[in-house]
């Protein structure tokens, strides 16, 4: 699993009929410092993920058995809201501390 922030959304009305009712994120990922990668993904999402939140994702083969969606066509899949993220008894995130 890879941590990432949630920079938009992805809307699209013709597509695969498997990703139909599936709620697409613009991720952008973020290293062990809390900074921002270039790398940005299109994910599904099933936990509800907003705007500027931290997420979990699931990548490749197992973002695929979420849900029951092992035949739709996705890369990634969002799979948790990041409450906070610690490193080295640093405190790195905290989604308290963002909404202040």
């Amino acid at each position: 699993m890879q941590i990432a922030k949630v920079r938009g959304t992805v809307v699209s009305t013709h597509k695969e009929p498997s990703l139909r009712g599936v709620k697409l994120l613009l991720l952008q990922f973020i290293d062990e410092e809390g900074q921002l990668l270039p790398q940005y993904e299109v994910a599904g999402d099933q936990v509800g993920a907003g705007i500027d939140e931290w997420v979990l994702v699931s990548r490749g083969s197992a973002a695929r058995i979420v849900d029951g969606s092992e035949k739709r066509p996705l890369d990634a899949m969002v799979v948790a809201i990041i409450d906070t993220v610690s490193v080295n008894n640093r405190l790195l995130y905290s989604k308290k501390e963002q909404y202040r």
